[in-house]
């Protein structure tokens, strides 16, 4: 599933970055159209272990998301920031030491 952007997400606010509250909503409506659920039934405070996703699709997430974003997103970080709250929190303070280098 590749997801530059969500549908109905623009996330993108006037100055084109997006902000904590946008990469959440992408990462709700990414996890509830992987899985087949509601976005309402996505609760960005419970652990992401919650939705069973394995490795696979945590690769697949990371991925999607850091294309969105334009950086490198490592899928160790889906362990280390535990919820989609604090993953999106994180990027979006960090993303410039995650941007990926200019070729």
């Amino acid at each position: 599933m590749s997801k530059e952007q969500s549908p109905g997400v623009s996330g993108q606010p006037s100055e084109g970055v997006p902000d904590a509250a946008a990469v959440q909503q992408w990462l709700v409506t990414y996890i509830a159209d992987l899985l087949e659920f509601e976005p309402s039934e996505v609760n960005p405070k419970l652990p992401l272990g919650r939705y069973g996703l394995d490795s696979t699709a945590a690769v697949a997430l990371t991925g999607d998301l850091g294309q969105w974003l334009g950086c490198e997103i490592n899928p160790k970080l889906l362990y280390e920031y535990k919820t989609i709250e604090a993953l999106a929190e994180f990027v979006t303070a960090n993303r410039a030491k995650l941007r990926k280098p200019e070729k």
